[in-house]
């Protein structure tokens, strides 16, 4: 499967894969980002729509952008972690010709580096880590996934964890 990820950087930190290991900020580079979302897209095979392609776009951004964007669309006033915007509804049919066409596009991830590098740090994994997770549950919300309740939430996580060991990632969790 190919997919197409749009990365725009408005945060502007420096490339993760060249950074030694105790430096705690860093940009996964474009390449990264679209190997992880192609191993996930076909770890997802059954959640997607079939089409010849697929694209995503991934904004990384700072706390005070997500906080914008949280108070306009989710009419929460305050700073989060990721925020997702599917553009396919789960129960709404698609048409023919929008499937077919190349590729078809599965919505926006926006992530907080500010907050990717407080939660990595409270967690005690890299930032590379914290974003993949981020990445992945924003990934997950585009494919219909959602998290309304206890038993759903571990199983979006449990999900999470499976698409990180399926790109060579572990996360601990409590």
């Amino acid at each position: 499967m190919i997919i197409e990820v749009n990365v725009e950087d408005c945060y502007g930190f420096a490339d993760a894969d060249n950074l030694p290991e105790n430096q705690p900020s860093g940009e996964i580079a474009a390449q990264t980002w679209e190997n992880w979302f192609s191993v996930w897209l076909e770890n997802q095979q059954a959640d997607v729509p079939e089409a010849p392609g697929y694209e995503v776009s991934l904004r990384l951004t700072a706390d005070a952008d997500i906080q914008a964007l949280n108070a306009q669309y989710r009419q929460q006033d305050r700073s989060t972690d990721v925020l997702a915007f599917a553009a396919l509804e789960v129960d709404c049919p698609q048409r023919e010709e929008m499937q077919s066409s190349e590729p078809l596009y599965l919505g926006d991830i926006i992530i907080s580096i500010d907050t990717a590098k407080r939660q990595a740090q409270q967690q005690g994994h890299s930032l590379k880590t914290e974003l993949a997770w981020l990445a992945s549950h924003g990934f997950l919300h585009l494919l219909g996934w959602d998290h309304p309740d206890e038993e759903s939430l571990t199983q979006m996580l449990d999900r999470q964890e499976t698409l990180l060991r399926a790109i060579g990632l572990e996360i601990q969790t409590a």
